[in-house]
Parts: C-alpha cells; sequence; structure tokens
C-alpha cells in the first residue's frame, strides 16, 4: 500500500535519510535532522502540481509497517514526465514491497496523474533495482559514463525508461 507522509513518519524517514550506506545512490551527502525532516513533511503539498514531486511511504498491509518510501521527482508538467526513485529499508529487502509499490506508482502516475513517461536513473551494478525496473516494464534507453560518484569512484549508470499507453 502507499500513502502520503504522515508527522509521525520522521523517525522512519530520520532513520533512512540517515543512512550513509544509501548516500551514494540517493546523491545526498549529510545528515538530516528530525527538525528538518519534520518541517519537509508539514511544508509538503503532496501535490504533484505544486511541490514538482510526490514522496509515498510503503506501508506492508498485514501490519502497517512502514517498509520504504517511493519518489516521483523531476516533475515535468508540460512534457508529462517525471523520475521515479525507491528506497526500502534494510530489514524488509527482498520480500515483493518494491515491486508491489512500484507497480502501484506506475498505475498512479499513468491512470490518474496522466504522465506520458517515467524514467529511473540506476548505478550499473545495481542488479536488484535493474530486475525489479525491468519486471515492471522499464526498459534501458541510455548508458550515461561515469554519471555517479561512488565511494570515492565514478561509476555509469543505465538509464531506464516506461511509457504509458
Amino acid at each position: 500500500m502507499l500513502r502520503a507522509m504522515e508527522p509521525e513518519d520522521v523517525d522512519v524517514l530520520y532513520d533512512m535519510e540517515n543512512d550513509p550506506q544509501t548516500w551514494d545512490i540517493t546523491n545526498f551527502s549529510v545528515p538530516y535532522s528530525r527538525s528538518v525532516l519534520s518541517q519537509y513533511i508539514e511544508n509538503s503539498q503532496n501535490d504533484m502540481f505544486a511541490d514538482r514531486q510526490l514522496r509515498l511511504m510503503i506501508v506492508c498491509c498485514s501490519d502497517g509497517q512502514v517498509v520504504g518510501t517511493i519518489d516521483l521527482t523531476g516533475f515535468e508538467p508540460h512534457h508529462l514526465r517525471g523520475e521515479v526513485g525507491i528506497a526500502i529499508r534494510s530489514g524488509c529487502r527482498g520480500r515483493g514491497y518494491a515491486t508491489d509499490a512500484l507497480r502501484l506508482l506506475c498505475d498512479y502516475a499513468f491512470g490518474f496523474l496522466n504522465l506520458k513517461q517515467l524514467t529511473a536513473h540506476i548505478v550499473v551494478d545495481n542488479e536488484a533495482s535493474i530486475r525489479l525496473f525491468t519486471a515492471c516494464g522499464f526498459v534501458r534507453c541510455g548508458l550515461l559514463k561515469e554519471w555517479w560518484r561512488v565511494s570515492g569512484q565514478f561509476k555509469d549508470v543505465v538509464l531506464m525508461q516506461r511509457i504509458g499507453c
């Protein structure tokens, strides 16, 4: 299940955003305070057209636990496109949450928001993410050489794209 951010999500976001193991793939390199994250949640209108982005919480249906986040960023209303990012908490990976969340987000983006296309940037050695996006209808459409600096080394990034109906 996907849902909007709530004030009580601040602790989950705090743990996820401040995990240095994910900074290489999220383009973040500084820790966030609970105060900053609380303001982010409070100031988000949860409106793609106002915020130009959307963060949704991925929730396990059986127990209501937040297992991750999925983002739609880089929203271009004129071109009807956006970029997808997804993060699953370390203890929750490998259980299908990412696949379910990505499918739900695609249904929402194409069916309700009427977007034309979604893209994702994935470092070439992140085979799990490449499999995830491929399973959800994304195709490789480009390779960006030395695009991300990861642990002091530049890595190539696969550009993946899904075009809606």
